[in-house]
């Protein structure tokens, strides 16, 4: 049957049993009545997947996903932090069967050596250029190509690696492509691949191992402060500031916290980025937790700038910059991000699209920022715009001249004062612009109150029927 349900994959007790990957459902129902069968969820293995590369991250920042059910870690000057090679692989192997997983690990010269011998061969570290001798009695099926050119290779008498390692490259790449001569070179390790890590390599990096777990939050905040210190001395030595600082926290029974912060200018104020930490330390705090405690903090700048001297200003103005500019990373550090905006202005004569809010900790600095050239505008503009403008009824003495009267949320406004019009238009340069002609008029009525008002469509040219909108109000 086409439609019929098969095995994803077993555990070794199942194995055991003579189950394995593809058969029917029920013909190992058959075989073994008291089968438990739980639903294949591949979205939930790649984020299983995924935690367990982030806690791969404390042997080093070099982790990628290889397939569905493998890591690849590129270890290169990171090993005698652990004792050396045989130390790491011990390591991460019992901190994965601790946590209920049975892995298998390689350490070999290139990724797809070692990806090829943890899925087909025997654990274990491949001396230095001895990957093709060590790849040469595994199955073609270890080159990781697909299984019509497995079969192709396995009828013409080519079963393993090694055989294909004797016939000349030139006539493999003839019959089956070019494809698998790179895999080959790939496999036996005469021929090296970039491994593109699942997060990019900061440029600035420090961490703490701690002799025993740490869980105290105090502590925690401590010993950041200490590495804060290492980094700002990193940055200094290389004439940089910090934008992004992120605290990774890596649990005993692998969770790994990562906390970030951001700045607005480039700084290696490390008091100025602690404070900033301790605004989010809480997100350590975990309900479940029966105890565990962090043994690695590293501190990670994935974003630099060119910090340069300042020259202070005799009228002070640098230094009130600088304190609205602590300001917002403060609030930003605890509100979040989208939280805490800031206006922009853009060059645009239409009112709704003149000004845009954005994360105040993207403009960096203080003030109102421009993005683009000023227009010039006649008349004022109020702090408070209606999105979007908000329909009135209106009494006017001419068709084309400002309201006598407007009726609005249940009341009638009596205008004594009128400044206008003006005139604004669509942006013809934008595809598909298709706004009409407004008229903006400035109104005051007999309490004070100040509104700005447009009519929307130039009367007997682009409507018969002329609309009135409240854009704003004036404070």
């Amino acid at each position: 049957m086409a439609g019929a349900l098969r095995v994803a994959a077993v555990d070794p007790m199942a194995r055991d049993l003579g189950l394995g990957p593809g058969l029917k459902l029920a013909d190992a129902r058959a075989c073994v009545p008291h089968l438990v069968a739980i639903d294949h969820d591949p979205a939930a293995d790649l984020s299983l997947l995924e935690r367990l590369a982030d806690a791969a991250d404390r042997y080093t920042p070099l982790v990628a996903l290889d397939g569905p059910d493998g890591l690849v870690l590129d270890v290169t000057g990171c090993a005698h932090l652990f004792g050396g090679e045989a130390a790491l692989c011990r390591d991460f192997l019992e901190r994965l069967r601790s946590a209920g997983f049975t892995a298998r690990a390689v350490l070999a010269g290139t990724p797809d050596a070692a990806a090829a011998l943890a899925r087909h061969g025997r654990p274990g570290i491949v001396p230095p250029g001895g990957e093709a001798e060590a790849v040469a009695r595994l199955p073609v099926a270890a080159l990781g190509i697909d299984a019509a050119t497995v079969l192709a290779l396995t009828r013409a008498g080519l079963k393993t690696i090694g055989d294909l390692m004797g016939r000349p490259s030139d006539i493999l790449v003839a019959r089956f492509g070019a494809g698998l001569a790179t895999r080959l070179r790939r496999v036996t390790g005469r021929e090296d691949t970039r491994l593109t890590p699942r997060r990019a390599v900061a440029a600035c990096m420090v961490e703490r191992r701690f002799a025993e777990p740490v869980a105290r939050r105090e502590d925690l905040a401590g010993a950041l402060g200490l590495i804060l210190g290492k980094a700002a001395a990193t940055l200094e030595q290389r004439g940089e500031g910090g934008r992004l600082f992120e605290a990774s926290f890596y649990r005993t029974d692998g969770v790994v916290r990562r906390i970030a912060v951001e700045t607005g200018e480039a700084t290696r104020d490390t008091a100025a980025v602690g404070r900033l930490f301790a605004e989010r330390m809480h997100l350590l705090d975990d309900p479940t937790d029966p105890g565990f405690g962090f043994d690695l903090m590293r501190l990670a700048v994935p974003r630099t700038e060119v910090l340069a001297p300042r020259q202070v200003l005799i009228d002070g103005r640098g230094e009130a910059e600088r304190e609205t500019a602590a300001l917002v990373d403060h609030l930003v550090a605890r509100f979040g991000r989208s939280n805490v905006l800031r206006f922009l202005d853009r060059a645009s004569h239409v009112p709704e699209r003149a000004e845009v809010m954005v994360p105040a900790i993207a403009v960096g600095g203080g003030g109102y920022r421009s993005a683009g050239p000023q227009v010039t505008r006649p008349l004022a503009r109020p702090l408070q715009l209606f999105d979007p403008p908000q329909p009135i009824e209106t009494l006017a003495e001419v068709p084309d001249g400002p309201p006598a009267s407007f009726f609005w949320r249940r009341t009638t406004f009596q205008i004594i004062r009128a400044e206008g019009p003006e005139r604004i238009a669509g942006e013809w340069w934008r595809d598909g612009e298709d706004m009409l002609t407004r008229d903006y008029y400035g109104l005051e009525d007999r309490e004070g109150r100040r509104f700005w008002v447009f009519r929307q469509g130039l009367y007997g040219r682009e409507t018969a029927s002329p609309r009135w909108f409240i854009h704003g109000l004036f404070a």
